[in-house]
């Protein structure tokens, strides 16, 4: 599995960028969100990546942040959305205000992104408002900085789209930042938590 990718930008478009790691160009597939933080064609730049196989293609979704990756992966979690609606979902609306419709049960909010009709913004509602309520009230449990949370929220919701239960993983979580309270880096507490 690819996890992240670091090099330069060759290709640039709306939702598809070709990124030169080492002479080798890699399609990635990318939401609005993160190609408006994207540098100019030339520029260095670091994706956090999901490697999606399939039978007749083998793709990358990239994401500028791990809170974005984090939100795709409980997205196609979700029964009938695939990789392309998830991207779609995170161009429609940003991490904070799809994640705020969700835990509000703002099933209108979601109807307005493209492709997502209200049966299944009713579903994602469904589906996700436990799993993004439990990452939330993670940040008010953790007396830590806010770097800190966003890092404990991401990997809490990282543990629960690899199906752990949102209290297991919040319980493994905890553990981490109890027994390593100086990790901030999401991928070393999912690490830490999984090793337990």
């Amino acid at each position: 599995m690819i996890t992240f990718l670091r090099g330069n930008l060759a290709e640039k478009q709306p939702m598809r960028i070709v990124l030169d790691v080492g002479g080798v160009g890699y399609e990635v597939f990318i939401p609005l969100s993160s190609y408006d933080r994207l540098p100019s064609v030339g520029g260095s730049v670091q994706l956090f990546t999901i490697d999606h196989v399939r039978e007749d293609a083998h793709l990358l979704y990239g994401f500028i942040t791990e809170a974005e990756r984090s939100l795709f992966l409980l997205l196609t979690g979700v029964s009938g959305i695939g990789p392309k609606l998830a991207i779609s979902a995170l161009s429609g609306l940003s991490v904070r205000d799809l994640k705020a419709a969700v835990v509000e049960g703002n099933v209108k909010r979601i109807s307005t992104i493209s492709g997502i009709g209200a049966k299944m913004a009713e579903r994602i509602v469904v589906e996700l408002k436990h799993k993004l309520s439990a990452a939330e009230s993670l940040s008010a449990v953790a007396g830590e900085s806010v770097e800190a949370n966003v890092a404990l929220r991401d990997a809490l919701m990282a543990l629960v789209a690899l199906g752990y239960k949102q209290d297991d993983a919040r319980v493994m979580v905890m553990r981490v930042n109890e027994k390593h309270p100086e990790v901030s880096d999401v991928e070393r507490i999912i690490k830490l938590a999984l090793s337990k």
